[in-house]
Parts: structure tokens; C-alpha cells; sequence
């Protein structure tokens, strides 16, 4: 599903964010990817969704080399692709129906299938008696609920996570990180960038540890 081919990235600053970083993400695997701040993660992670370009190396998401992937395609790839922020993106002049739906009207798809799966979206991640509310009013683990129901609505393959258990308490946090789980047990490849490293002991899954954009460990079937 995803695979890191001595992938870097430097910046026009100098700044090398990657150092010819490889690693391999079977279909259907969930992983977590740690490291001190600045060590690379939001970097990763923006490579996977095009949102920046790697400086060298190769990276493949279900087969598609990202290298030879042009601006025209970028859309369609990121259907394939939920991205989860920290700080949750939602627009807040819009329900929380609305910004589920955001993905899907932009997809084109008829009216009766956005409400349905903005529905299902909502139920999966317990807020379907939210969806005429407005974001502001949520509570702060609400809102990243919704993050994640309009992040899952197009039914990706990939799901990528930026630290988004980071301004959450222990118990939300762990909420957040189950329902990752939940994803990835019905066949969702699921990335999710964290240094909550307690939280990351408790569930057993591969773990990725960038130190100053290289790769320093890997636990477990990830190395490639």
C-alpha cells in the first residue's frame, strides 16, 4: 500500500526535513510513526498526500509512483487518502454535516449518497446527533471526531494521522487512537504520526521512529 524508496526532502532553506528514508506499509497494516519534534513526521506524512514533492527518492502509494504522479492526477490520488490533523481544519461557518460532506460534494457525488455517507460517517465516530450543529459549539475531542468522520467518508484505502491525539487528554486520546483501530480492523491502511509513546505501547502495532529525518528504528515487519 505504501513504500519508501530512499525517499528525502530538503527544503530551498537547505533544511534536509528526510535523509533517504525506506520503509514499507503492507495493505490493510496500521503503523505509528514517532520522533522528537522536527524530526520529519508532518514531513512524511505531506509527502504520502502530494502536498509536497520528495527532493530524491521514491515513493508508492497502491502502486503508484508518486514521482511520476502530475498536478492534473493529485485530486484522484487524494481520494484514496483520509488526512487527519491536529489542529482539525474544520470550517467553522459550516455544520458539522457540511464539513463531513465537504469531500463528497467536491467529489460530485448525487445528494442522497452525500447524506448517507456523511450519516455513516457520523455514526461510526458517535456524533450523528451533531450534524446540524456548528463545530465551535463541540467540545475539542468533538471536533477531531469530525475531523476523522470527513476524513473516512470517501472510504480511503490510506489513512494518515498528524499527531491528532496532541491537544486531547489521556482519555480522549485514547478514544481517538481506538477508533483508528476500529478503521484499520475493517481493512483500512492506517499511518498515524504520535510521541504520545505511552498511549502507542498499549496497542500492538508497528512502530516508526524518525531522528533528525532519518530512519533510527523500526519494531516489528516494517523494515523493507
Amino acid at each position: 500500500m505504501l513504500r519508501f524508496d530512499q525517499v528525502s526532502k530538503r527544503y530551498p532553506s537547505g533544511f534536509e526535513a528526510l535523509k533517504q528514508v525506506s520503509f514499507t506499509l503492507e495493505a490493510g497494516a496500521m503503523a505509528f510513526l514517532t520522533g522528537h519534534s522536527g524530526a520529519g513526521k508532518s514531513t512524511l506524512l505531506k509527502l504520502v498526500a502530494l502536498i509536497e514533492r520528495a527532493t530524491s527518492g521514491q515513493i508508492f502509494v497502491d502502486g503508484q509512483n508518486l514521482a511520476r504522479t502530475h498536478s492534473w492526477q493529485i485530486p484522484y490520488l487524494r481520494r484514496k487518502i483520509g488526512i487527519i490533523f491536529q489542529n482539525h481544519r474544520l470550517l467553522f461557518d459550516r455544520t458539522v454535516f457540511d464539513n463531513v460532506a465537504l469531500p463528497l460534494v467536491i467529489a460530485g457525488h448525487p445528494h442522497n449518497e452525500v447524506g448517507r455517507r456523511v450519516r455513516a460517517a457520523l455514526d461510526k465516530v458517535g456524533l450523528l446527533d451533531k450534524e446540524r450543529l456548528y463545530p465551535i459549539t463541540l467540545s475539542g475531542g468533538e471536533q477531531q471526531r469530525v475531523g476523522i468522520a470527513r476524513a473516512v467518508v470517501n472510504k480511503p484505502s490510506l489513512l494518515l494521522a498528524d499527531e491528532p491525539t496532541g491537544n486531547l487528554d489521556p482519555d480522549l486520546s485514547r478514544e481517538i487512537m481506538q477508533l483508528f483501530d476500529q478503521f484499520n480492523q475493517v481493512g483500512v491502511t492506517v499511518l498515524v504520526a504520535s510521541h504520545d509513546l505511552e498511549l502507542i505501547r498499549e496497542l500492538d502495532h508497528p512502530v516508526i521512529t524518525l531522528e533528525q529525518g532519518q530512519l533510527r528504528h523500526v519494531r516489528d515487519s516494517l523494515a523493507s
